[in-house]
């Protein structure tokens, strides 16, 4: 047998066992869909162990463009995708874009968008006059997006999270400061 031969067969099996793995069904046979959507906004995907979501932040909740340091002329769009507070964590989903124009900088990040300062990113509570920071883990590292380690393409947007403490049930929006730009007004918490 050819080597073509021995890797088109290989390929054949491989796909054939991934299909069944995986539990495939044939379209209109009521076998198991990929997803599903759920009320709150989110997707779930059905499993042997229950159910498992992700979120689903198709639409900015709020946009807005700011102008960058970055390089003279430049400019940030911030999309604020939504806030989901489960138990006693908050999760934080936005969108950065930068518009850099040609002979900018070509390695952009949001430490340098920020004009070579830290996002600082901070819910603040106007109900119980708190302001909320991200936690870190274990290990002392914040749970968010590398700030620094994360490059950002121009023109393209880059999803980024950040993770807090959850406010209290009875904060029903919250106010958001991401860097030295403006702070975003009333952003509602999802629960």
């Amino acid at each position: 047998m050819s080597l073509a031969h021995r890797l088109a067969a290989a390929t054949t099996t491989a796909l054939l066992l991934t299909g069944g793995l995986a539990g495939c069904s044939l379209p209109g046979t009521g076998g198991p869909s990929a997803s599903s959507s759920s009320p709150s906004g989110g997707k779930k995907a059905e499993g042997s162990l229950g159910k498992a979501g992700f979120d689903d932040a198709a639409k900015p909740l709020v946009k807005a463009t700011f102008d960058s340091p970055i390089a003279q002329g430049s400019k940030i769009d911030i999309a604020v995708m939504g806030l989901k507070a489960k138990g006693r964590l908050a999760t934080l989903n936005v969108q950065l874009t930068p518009h850099v124009p040609l002979g900018g900088p070509t390695r952009i990040n949001a430490y340098r968008l920020n004009g070579e300062h830290g996002l600082g990113t901070a819910l603040i509570d106007p109900v119980n006059l708190k302001r909320y920071v991200v936690v870190k883990d274990s290990g002392g590292k914040e749970l968010q997006t590398d700030e620094i380690f994360t490059n950002l393409t121009n023109e393209q947007a880059t999803p980024f999270y950040f993770t807090f403490a959850a406010p209290p049930e009875n904060v029903k929006s919250i106010d958001l400061q991401i860097g030295t730009w403006p702070t975003f007004r009333d952003v509602p918490v999802e629960r």
